[in-house]
């Protein structure tokens, strides 16, 4: 199982390779976004919906093993690529890695530069959401113990 840290120096790597070209992040960043599983319509609903986001984020979890599973969707391609980073470092963690995790790829990757402030506000909600969940599962399972 890859640590958090490991997959954000994956993901640090595939950024330099664009070498700070501002539209190929973007387009690279809407890819990834292209990428992500579709997720159940049924999930689609408005306790999943991010608040902070200007654009449409769903997002929910689930526990399976200890570790926690995301699944997520936006209406906006770059939204959708930038919560697929946050699916690929987070999920398949356990609540501790969640909540413990110190996230530095975005300044590693230059991210302030090609993302703006609304979608910088958005992408620390998203990141909010997701430790949310983390604790809520690692009450539950202290609970049950």
């Amino acid at each position: 199982m890859k640590t958090i840290a490991d997959i954000q120096e994956e993901i640090i790597s595939e950024f330099s390779l664009l070498d700070g070209d501002q539209e190929m992040t973007v387009l690279y960043i809407m890819e990834l976004g292209q990428k992500l599983p579709d997720m159940d319509d049924n999930k689609k609903r408005e306790d999943n919906i991010v608040k902070g986001c200007q654009s449409k984020v769903w997002l929910s979890a689930h526990l399976e093993s200890d570790k926690i599973y995301f699944e997520a969707d936006s209406n906006t391609a770059i939204t959708k690529g930038l919560v697929s980073l946050l699916l690929r470092i987070f999920s398949g963690q356990s609540p501790d890695n969640i909540l413990s995790a110190d996230l530095n790829f975005m300044s590693k990757i230059g991210m302030e530069r090609f993302i703006g402030t609304q979608r910088s506000n958005g992408f620390a909600a998203m990141i909010k959401q997701i430790k949310m969940y983390a604790l809520a599962f690692k009450t539950k399972m202290e609970v049950k113990s």
